[in-house]
């Protein structure tokens, strides 16, 4: 076991043996291998321990970490980065696959870039047999050198998985932790983009897996999703309208511990209440997902061709 490797990824998982062991066959199937892969399963009750043991006794660089009860998805997101020890982090879901040259090419891009601190590529939605759905161009400007810019951007432009690239340790620390509200993943990346501009790999290695079990397919609601996220946004003191008014603070808080300088900070502001005005128009909201599926026959790229250990599952 490598005990300082220079990437650590964090698996949180709850309930994921449908496609975990897929997952895991992509992810130790990278051709960037100095990681740690540490997989903090909550307190699972289906057989993901049991494929997590296996892929631990398999490879060392696996840590499997059992938690004796459902804490949530945010509070186990937080948890698996307290646990990690690499300079660069990414977070992994998994239910999602990973080209081989993913890691490679994100920390390729962040030695390259001092300035940058995410790094992610081109992405794509599939199915749950693995087939690409809705591959689909990233339309965010995270690049701007301009922090008003990015923030912009970010509100107002649909798209983009950037939760889940390769990151700066130690920026992660400096930014609030994942909180539980709804679309709180949102205000979580939006304080990593006011820390400064991400960089997208122009090529398609990321897979984001849409099936009807997700987290987000299996909670329709807002409330559901929250409780999901933390069990303890159950009950009458969390309704949906303070869970809608902590997203709405969650941007306005991410603005005022960002390092920007105060015509900056104004800014943020102005566009942050632009966005605001503009969520009561028809169409607001659009997500990648749900737009119509392209047909087989237009597309160019082939998971199993890219993704570690598909050739296994198709023989």
């Amino acid at each position: 076991m490598n005990l300082h490797p220079r990437l650590s990824i964090g698996l949180p998982v709850y309930n994921g043996e449908e496609y975990l062991a897929e997952s895991l066959d992509a992810l130790l199937g990278q051709t960037y291998e100095d990681f740690e892969l540490v997989i903090t399963d909550n307190a699972s009750t289906d057989g993901t321990e049991e494929i997590c043991r296996k892929y631990t006794a398999l490879d060392s660089r696996v840590r499997y970490l059992r938690l004796p009860r459902n804490i949530g998805a945010a509070p186990n997101h937080n948890y698996v980065f307290t646990q990690c020890r690499g300079e660069l982090f990414k977070w992994a879901s998994h239910d999602d696959l990973y080209a081989r040259d993913l890691l490679l090419r994100c920390v390729e891009a962040l030695d390259e870039r001092p300035d940058v601190v995410l790094a992610h590529s081109g992405q794509a939605v599939i199915d749950g047999q693995g087939q690409v759905t809705v591959p689909y161009e990233y339309g965010i400007a995270t690049d701007s050198p301009s922090a008003p810019e990015r923030f912009r951007s970010f509100l107002f432009a649909p798209g983009g998985d950037d939760f889940y690239g390769v990151m700066r340790a130690d920026m992660l620390r400096r930014v609030r932790p994942h909180d539980s509200y709804h679309h709180a993943d949102r205000t979580f990346v939006a304080e990593i983009v006011l820390n400064g501009p991400f960089h997208q790999v122009p090529e398609l290695l990321y897979f984001r897996r849409d099936h009807p079990t997700r987290a987000e397919r299996a909670n329709p609601s807002k409330r559901s999703r929250c409780v999901n996220l933390d069990p303890r946004r159950a009950g009458a003191l969390h309704p949906t309208p303070r869970l809608l008014a902590e997203y709405v603070w969650g941007f306005a808080s991410a603005i005022r511990r960002a390092p920007l300088s105060p015509a900056d900070r104004r800014a943020c502001f102005r566009h942050l209440a632009a966005w605001m005005a503009s969520r009561a128009r028809p169409g607001a909201g659009e997500r990648v997902e749900d737009r119509a599926p392209v047909d087989p026959d237009l597309l160019t790229v082939s998971v199993d061709a890219v993704v570690a250990g598909r050739e296994r599952r198709r023989a």
